[in-house]
């Protein structure tokens, strides 16, 4: 089958509904094509996670599921990954696109929404210096922040030391309440910056998509608790969510259960086709919004390259804070992704960036496999010691990373994760300001808690075909067109011209907005 459209978009998820939005309020014919097929996981939970977990006798469907998915997966990098309600986030990802990795983690999705159906929700504006020098202002992306930031909610908003650093309270609304270790932590934060001068550490609210109030139909957070299992309210931001509001508009069309095996161009004219070959679209114009991974595979098949193309991801690292003054403190429902955020300087242009989270809402096997015990008094000690615990994360600069993507001979990509010779050095660094700093706040950084996750673990992936002023071979230009390939745009990760060490998520949106507006001026032209 054959249809011609102005537009095909490949992929569902933030950047690829982002892009969507302003080719169909234009009038323009768009296809937008995913892989995701029906499944039937468990819904999330409804009501408080704590009153679940104590009173529901069909709690095991969705902590555990019904083919014993949690189990299946206990040596997975994330909690997320183990979790039944979101077995269909992340289904095949790998073995549908052909990837293969060596010391990598490479995670994706093939579900309409892609990887917003599980992410940490947390946002932030890219500065100029972020840009790599790009004049984006001009071109609009400013503009873009807002339409984008406006449409998916965000919350965090109020003066803070990290304010200008997330460069979005403008479009923010308020912030949702914090349990009682953030304020105390927050508190002490404050009263300790009143008195004395400002230090390379900063704290502030996290800015996250979660809504603190309602937005369409969408309910505001009601600190439920199961942010990780799934929001019944839809507080929490899905591109999922976009796909009813796109399909209201006459030219946009929605296909299922298509993956995109290769993408070809004849005559002008752009074509996608399924694996088997048997079916394919056809547009003047391509834009390609799969995900870095496999944005990346589709670009290289295409151009029959097969040399290694550099690959950035933020080196990442967990860690447990333990506060004396909260310890035999009840545990209460809260909103579980983060809700406090920290800028940390490492040395001159060189900025660490992570969050802090309740433990109310992990299951407490994610600690006792961690805990330097045996199994018997890690569950004994973590059942005392977690209601006055908070667990951190912090990411550095994705080019602190030496990983690349190839294209094989049997046309597979394999990525290689190559760590930078600075990043064991810096993330030393890092664990003993966090440690110093957070000392200073009454809370320890428990001993042997700081971890640094394997190349990959970060799940942000970005800039394989990195946007530059003036293009060459394996560039993008200013509006994502591969450089010598007329009408052939990437709009996701791939396309981003660094990595920074900020949630990257709102940025891609923001700027496959622009690269789509500018595509309506250019075809008007």
């Amino acid at each position: 089958m054959t249809t011609d459209f102005d537009v095909i978009i490949v992929g569902s998820g933030p950047a690829g509904t982002s892009a969507a939005y302003p080719l169909v309020q234009a009038g323009l014919r768009v296809l937008m094509v995913d892989a995701s097929t029906p499944s039937h996981n468990p819904p999330p939970p409804a009501g408080n996670y704590l009153h679940n977990r104590a009173t529901d006798p069909l709690q095991w469907k969705w902590m555990v599921g019904e083919s014993f998915h949690a189990l299946n997966n206990m040596d997975a990098v994330s909690p997320k990954l183990k979790t039944p309600t979101h077995k269909k986030t992340f289904d095949r990802f790998n073995e549908a696109n052909g990837l293969k990795t060596e010391n990598f983690i490479s995670i994706g999705s093939l579900a309409t929404g892609g990887l917003s159906n599980a992410w940490g929700c947390g946002v932030a504006r890219f500065n100029t210096n972020d840009f790599a020098g790009l004049n984006l202002a001009q071109s609009g992306i400013e503009e873009s922040y807002e339409i984008v930031a406006k449409r998916m909610g965000i919350s965090g908003n109020g003066a803070d030391d990290l304010s200008g650093y997330f460069g979005v309270d403008q479009w923010a609304q308020p912030s949702i309440p914090m349990d009682n270790l953030h304020h105390q932590l927050l508190g002490k934060y404050t009263r300790q910056r009143q008195s004395a001068p400002a230090s390379g550490f900063r704290m502030g609210r996290s800015r996250i998509a979660v809504l603190s109030q309602n937005l369409d139909d969408r309910k505001a957070c009601d600190l439920s608790g199961n942010c990780l299992w799934g929001c019944d309210n839809h507080s929490l931001y899905s591109a999922e969510q976009e796909i009813p509001k796109l399909k209201a508009y006459p030219g946009f069309f929605h296909e299922t259960g298509f993956l995109v095996d290769a993408i070809s161009k004849h005559n002008d004219v752009w074509t996608i086709s399924d694996k088997q070959g048997r079916t394919t679209f056809s547009a003047k114009r391509l834009l390609l919004a799969a995900g870095t991974l496999a944005t990346t595979k589709l670009t290289l098949q295409y151009l029959g390259h097969t040399a290694p193309v550099a690959l950035q991801s933020s080196p990442t690292a967990a860690f447990l804070l333990w506060l004396p003054q909260q310890l035999g403190a009840q545990r209460a429902s809260t909103v579980g992704l983060g809700q406090l955020s920290f800028a940390l300087e490492l040395g001159p242009e060189l900025t660490a960036f992570g969050s802090t989270f309740s433990t109310t809402g992990l299951p407490m096997s994610e600690f006792v496999s961690r805990a330097p015990l045996s199994k018997r008094y890690s569950i004994e000690l973590m059942s005392n010691l977690l209601s006055s615990c908070l667990v951190g994360n912090v990411f550095l600069p994705g080019h602190l990373s030496n990983h690349s993507a190839t294209l094989t001979d049997d046309g597979r990509l394999s990525i290689k994760g190559v760590e930078h010779p600075d990043t064991p050095a810096l993330m030393k660094r890092t664990q003993a300001l966090l440690r110093k700093a957070y000392w200073k706040l009454g809370a320890i950084l428990m001993p042997m808690s700081f971890t640094v996750g394997k190349p990959g673990a970060d799940i942000h992936y970005a800039s394989t075909f990195p946007m530059r002023a003036t293009p060459g071979e394996g560039n993008t230009n200013l509006v994502g067109e591969l450089a010598g390939h007329e009408n052939l745009h990437i709009v996701d990760g791939a396309c981003l011209p660094q990595l920074t060490e900020k949630s990257h998520t709102l940025t891609i949106m923001a700027n496959a907005d622009r690269i789509a507006r500018a595509l309506l001026t250019k075809s008007t032209a």
